[in-house]
């Protein structure tokens, strides 16, 4: 079946929708899709079989050969020939107009998605605020080989574009999930854990009982990093089997929560590399 075709030349209602993803979350859950911008973050979703359900292009621009790669490979997406100045407003460009933006669907939030082996490593990010802050701990997990990312409680967007932008395309390779209640979290674990390799929890504070490089890492692992002004919460708290702290010194007081997970993922990491 061929793609349907669009010609879009003002802020009309499809151009408004395609504006609305990017502003609204709402409208992101709702019809289960969002915008990716940039060259990466598409190449992303299309290696790892994101469904691509709408392509937008700029009216009569020649296009490089990866973008017409990209429109071969999925000849039942809509394709829609834009004007390049509204293009440019999607695109959040001010001068350079996009080859392409790509409007792909949303992946279901089920925990299911994240496999649970003998080396599993999991991150779960705590109400957090910010949704660079997302994108940059699912950038980091994904250098340091996490099996997935968990996004708890009331929290910013995975699918916010500035959380696109900041995970460089590793949103579309890791496994990155909702979900609203830590109990959940922890009897999905335990129901799937191998019997011979329980999943500890492993929380982060400055009150921590010891320094992370004293804490050992190297069994199957659930970290868990707070909100970025109040922490982890009561409930992921009591979940812990152990908290721990990063030591830090000069005149800072703290970390930034993504600094503080890629601190911990590569000292998970280190600990896990074989020894010659």
């Amino acid at each position: 079946m061929g793609s349907k075709a669009l010609t879009v030349t003002t802020r009309n209602a499809n151009f408004q929708q395609w504006q609305a993803l990017l502003t609204n979350r709402t409208k992101r859950q709702r019809l289960g899709e969002f915008v990716v911008q940039g060259v990466r973050p598409i190449s992303m979703a299309v290696a790892h079989g994101w469904q691509v359900r709408t392509l937008i292009q700029p009216i009569d621009q020649r296009l490089s050969g990866w973008a017409r790669d990209v429109l071969h490979q999925h000849p039942d997406a809509t394709r829609v020939h834009m004007a390049p100045d509204l293009l440019r407003e999607l695109g959040a460009k001010d001068e350079q107009t996009p080859e392409l933006l790509a409007v792909v669907a949303t992946r279901p939030d089920e925990l299911t998605r994240i496999p649970v082996r003998p080396d599993f490593l999991g991150l779960v990010f705590d109400r957090p605020t910010s949704p660079g802050n997302i994108g940059t701990i699912v950038r980091s997990a994904d250098a340091f080989g996490a099996s997935g990312v968990v996004v708890t409680g009331h929290a910013a967007d995975v699918y916010d574009p500035k959380a696109v932008r900041a995970s460089t395309g590793s949103l579309f390779a890791l496994p990155t999930v909702r979900e609203s209640a830590p109990r959940a979290v922890v009897d999905w674990l335990r129901a799937t854990q191998a019997p011979n390799h329980p999943v500890r929890v492993i929380g982060t504070d400055e009150t921590g009982e010891l320094d992370i490089a004293d804490c050992d890492l190297t069994g199957p692992v659930l970290l868990v990093i707070g909100n970025e002004t109040s922490g982890m919460s009561a409930a992921w708290r009591d979940a812990c089997d152990q908290v721990v702290r990063i030591p830090i010194g000069g005149s800072a007081s703290s970390l930034n929560a993504a600094a503080a997970a890629t601190v911990l993922l590569y000292e998970t990491a280190r600990q896990r590399r074989p020894t010659h």
